[in-house]
């Protein structure tokens, strides 16, 4: 082996897999991308071929590896999407296509199984996400795939095995799956038999940054790597990006400003509750305490798609449909002129849970515009994340003094000045837009001895690109729509969404 001045992050994520090439102080110097298709099959599905996530990370990893020199290469770490798992059989061949984490048919098992005892073993509120469930729909929907399964994993798992010929992952890649007890971070026997599954169908449980395994001989040869490569146990995508913004100890959170909004700190501790979901933290024997909101960056695209009919193109301006909306709700004031949005375009998850919530715009006048809206909407995101961060804070060690923004949102500059005034605390923007891949890196940094350990790695390998401050009379303004009117109209409609969803029944038979 020569000498280590790179390590390889790999993230397998739900559109596509990307491996990036990182030095020492968190630098990108190569990168290889391949995509993945999405099926949905029926409605509330969401599936893949897992043989996908294996070809895609071949592609990606060789596309990587060719920009550089490869014997300088230390070792290979990986993220992923969460929940996502696949049934395999005696052959190690899928049995049906994967199920992924966005896929939500297994309502009713939540609602017969989502018991206070499941949460309190594996962090995680009874929602339609962890493998749990959805094995539990296998159960009754799909029995003879259940029993044809030799082995189930999820996408760490697969990737690892294929690299390595080990079964093995990490308890940061599994416990999203629902099937870990998180104060023990092994296996939870009783969850195993719940859904019909036992331990030699499981993989080996290892702590996140270990090498895990090393590169094959013939995998090293079609990806152009070393053999013998070491390749280092991972962490969920959620957890990945916590890392990559260094958020290594308490006081400090992510906000990943992504498809969805999705909100981590660091805690020593183990507590569980509604408020948020508890995840094993990317180094050992921590936990992430997450907040989650389903409609993130996806809602403003939604809104630009469908509604704002912004002719970027041809007006050749240079700027994004998004970015002129941008530029005329920062005209707009705080408040947008009492038009208030509540993100729920798909349910509710923490603090309320409820899958019947949906979107509401509240304060309607003719007064209002497409900028007004597209501004109601990003304050209407803040003011969800400070009803979830607040929410989520009363279990933490410390209160959340900094915020660090990163995924596509956090480079408008507008909205992350909202979030600032709204949460009434600093936030600053990561310098790595990839920094979910950098997560990986960094675990892979600290086990190949880039750097002295994780923490280490945290601090040497990232950085931001830029601070907001909270303005006090903004957040004064703020702070009144919030509590008088913002964290009251979820209460009173509460009741409202699961009788709409029962009346748009009704008129379907």
């Amino acid at each position: 082996m020569g000498q280590t001045d790179y390590v390889i992050g790999i993230d397998c994520s739900t559109t596509a897999t990307k491996a990036v090439v990182w030095d020492r102080e968190g630098n990108a110097v190569a990168e290889g991308r391949a995509s993945l298709t999405l099926s949905v099959p029926r409605p509330d599905w969401g599936e893949q071929d897992a043989e996908e996530w294996w070809r895609s990370t071949v592609v990606a990893l060789r596309r990587a590896a060719r920009a550089v020199d490869a014997r300088k290469i230390g070792a290979v770490g990986i993220t992923h999407q969460r929940e996502s798992f696949v049934c395999l059989d005696s052959e190690d061949r899928p049995i049906r296509p994967a199920i992924l984490w966005l896929d939500s048919r297994a309502r009713d098992e939540v609602e017969r199984f989502g018991s206070e005892e499941v949460h309190r073993i594996t962090g995680k509120p009874p929602n339609p996400t962890p493998g749990f469930y959805k094995l539990l729909w296998l159960r009754e929907h799909e029995p003879d795939a259940l029993e044809r399964t030799a082995r189930m994993v999820e996408v760490h798992a697969f990737l690892v095995h294929r690299l390595t010929g080990h079964w093995r992952t990490s308890w940061a890649s599994a416990d999203p799956l629902g099937l870990v007890n998180m104060q023990t971070f092994d296996w939870s026997e009783e969850l195993l038999d719940t859904v019909g599954l036992n331990r030699e169908q499981m993989c080996e449980i290892r702590p996140p940054g270990e090498v895990i395994g090393e590169l094959r001989d013939d995998v090293a040869k079609e990806i152009g790597l070393p053999a013998g490569l070491p390749i280092v146990s991972g962490a969920g995508d959620g957890q990945a990006a916590g890392l990559g913004a260094n958020i290594t100890g308490p006081g400090r959170a992510y906000l990943n400003l992504g498809t969805a909004v999705v909100s981590g700190t660091y805690n020593e501790h183990y507590s569980w509750g509604s408020e948020y979901r508890v995840l094993s933290g990317p180094i050992p024997r921590t936990y992430t305490l997450e907040t989650l909101l389903a409609a993130g960056t996806d809602t403003v695209s939604w809104f630009v798609e469908k509604f704002a009919g912004i002719p970027a193109d041809e007006l050749r301006v240079g700027l994004s449909a998004e970015q002129i909306l941008e530029a005329a709700a920062a005209q707009v004031g705080p408040g947008s002129s009492g038009l208030l949005a509540v993100p729920y375009w798909n349910n509710a998850s923490t603090p309320y849970w409820d899958l019947t919530a949906r979107g509401v715009m509240l304060g309607w006048t003719k007064a209002h515009g497409k900028a007004h809206v597209y501004r109601a909407i990003l304050e209407g995101i803040a003011f969800e994340q400070r009803l979830m961060t607040e929410a989520a804070e009363t279990d933490l060690e410390r209160p959340i003094e900094h915020i660090l923004a990163l995924g596509g949102g956090s480079r408008s500059p507008l909205w992350c000045q909202i979030l600032a005034d709204v949460l009434r605390r600093p936030v600053s923007v990561t310098k790595e837009v990839e920094s979910t891949c950098l997560g990986a890196g960094m675990l892979a940094a600290a086990a190949s001895g880039m750097h002295d350990g994780i923490r280490e790695a945290a601090a040497a390998m990232s950085g931001t690109s830029a601070r907001f401050e909270p303005d006090e009379k903004r957040t004064a303004r703020y702070h009144r729509l919030y509590t008088d009117v913002y964290k009251e109209i979820y209460p009173h409609l509460a009741p409202l969404f699961p009788a709409l969803a029962n009346a748009l029944k009704e008129g379907k038979a």
